[in-house]
């Protein structure tokens, strides 16, 4: 479901663009709404009409402003009489969205209630029942969180039973190391062992089987690359791959999944980051290489961090952050083109998922670890034990929900509270849990489908 376009306390955005009236101020549309819907007349006196409420009544047509004068002062609503208490029980039962977005362009009455961060912190633990969320910054985006959160909650409530199950059974011939989902879901991406890179088509499933498998991309030697497809990443319409043959491909998407562009390295690429100015890549030998994709791929520095493979890396506009077998997390400072921090652990991590200022990691042991970034230094605030049997190899979160991925051969999906300070155990279930052993893909919704491989090493949920 699509979110509105705009907020609705904008009257820009609310108003009919084509009206030739100036837009009215919210405050005083608020107050006249009030006045003329809300507010009881006191006996004896006529009510004073503001001119905005004049232009407004004289907006209704003949027949309405009749039916309107025959109801009883007594009966109008006294919804905003209402302790705080109940208005929040009764916003319960609306959609979130609805009660962030409309709400507000009622009156500043409710406008005040549903601004308040409080509401929305008190219904989002009332959603879990448990303390949420595992790191609560001081800035937290309680309306957000919730939001998301109601949409996961239902997308995989009864355990799963709404999702839609598909099996990818053609279009590779070994295992798939890495899938990444394109517009909303609707194109996939999976790099294999067989050297290929698959485009999938997940619009026609369940409709037309024949045009799921739409082509394997590149031409050379009947595959993509010349060795195993380890990496997947992408920026809008744009896709690199990376590979055991050393090189870095990039296809553009809007061009029918065409190359344009490709790097030719020393080691193996296990793992990118693709941002709008830098193509990141985690290599065998030990080094984090940064490529300016607006130059031509021009080699902006390679530095080796490590000191083994680089297997995880991602980037934002001020940081590289990068995990390796060597135990090691470094971050590096784009800004200053030096290492701000080295933390050593007792595991290697073989994904992370970043949205500051947290940061979520899976390691070889399936502990799921939980970073946040304090005035630039990140540390390590929580670890879980997410029920996982072997490595975690891909793993996705956001504020209101988390999928993680596994070698041993499962998929969780569930909702992360505080760990219990004692054992280290995550304290909420699995809101799903998929035992798999092939391709597959589950659809929680109509408008989303998750595409999960057995052995995923990037992981990337558009």
């Amino acid at each position: 479901m699509e979110l509105p376009s705009g907020r609705c306390g904008d009257p820009r955005s609310c108003d009919d663009e084509s009206d030739p009236e100036p837009d009215p101020d919210p405050d005083i549309q608020a107050e006249a709404y009030v006045a003329r819907v809300l507010t009881p007349p006191k006996p004896g006196l006529t009510p004073r009409r503001s001119s905005l409420q004049s232009t407004l009544s004289a907006s209704l047509d003949a027949p309405e402003r009749k039916a309107a004068s025959r109801v009883p002062p007594g009966r109008l609503p006294g919804l905003l009489s209402l302790p705080p208490e109940l208005l929040l029980e009764i916003c319960a039962y609306l959609d979130a969205r609805v009660v962030l977005h409309v709400l507000p362009c009622v009156c500043q009455a409710l406008h005040d209630l549903v601004r308040d961060h409080v509401t929305w912190r008190l219904r989002a633990q009332r959603r879990v029942r448990a303390p949420y969320p595992v790191v609560e910054e001081e800035d937290f985006d309680w309306p957000t969180a919730c939001i998301e959160l109601e949409q996961h909650l239902a997308r995989w409530a009864e355990d799963g039973q709404r999702a839609e199950y598909f099996c990818l059974a053609d279009g590779h011939f070994a295992s798939i190391d890495a899938v990444l989902l394109l517009q909303g879901g609707a194109l996939c991406l999976s790099g294999s062992r067989d050297r290929n890179v698959n485009l999938w088509d997940l619009r026609h499933l369940g409709k037309e089987p024949s045009r799921v498998l739409v082509k394997a991309l590149g031409t050379q030697g009947n595959s993509t690359h010349k060795g195993w497809v380890w990496s997947l990443a992408a920026q809008d319409h744009r896709v690199c791959s990376g590979s055991w043959d050393s090189t870095v491909k990039l296809w553009d998407m809007e061009a029918d999944g065409q190359q344009f562009g490709e790097i030719k390295g020393k080691a193996a690429v296990l793992c990118l980051s693709y941002q709008p100015d830098i193509l990141v890549t985690g290599t065998y030998d030990k080094k984090v290489t940064i490529y300016d994709p607006r130059a031509g791929l021009a080699l902006v520095k390679s530095r080796r961090l490590h000191s083994s493979a680089v297997l995880a890396v991602l980037a934002d506009d001020r940081h590289i952050i990068s995990g390796s077998e060597d135990h090691s997390l470094v971050v590096f400072d784009r800004r200053t083109n030096g290492v701000l921090q080295r933390l050593q652990l007792d595991s290697y991590l073989l994904c992370m998922s970043y949205q500051e200022p947290q940061l979520w990691a899976g390691d070889n042991q399936g502990l799921l670890h939980v970073f946040a970034n304090r005035d630039g230094c990140f540390q390590l605030v929580r670890s879980f034990d997410v029920g996982h049997q072997s490595q975690i190899t891909g793993i996705k979160h956001s504020l209101g929900t988390l999928y993680t991925t596994s070698t041993d051969k499962t998929i969780r999906v569930r909702t992360l509270t505080h760990a219990d300070s004692t054992t280290g155990q995550d304290t909420h279930p699995d809101l799903y849990l998929l035992p798999f052993s092939g391709s597959c893909a589950h659809r929680p919704t109509q408008d989303h489908l998750y595409q999960k491989p057995p052995q995923c090493v990037e992981w990337d949920l558009c």
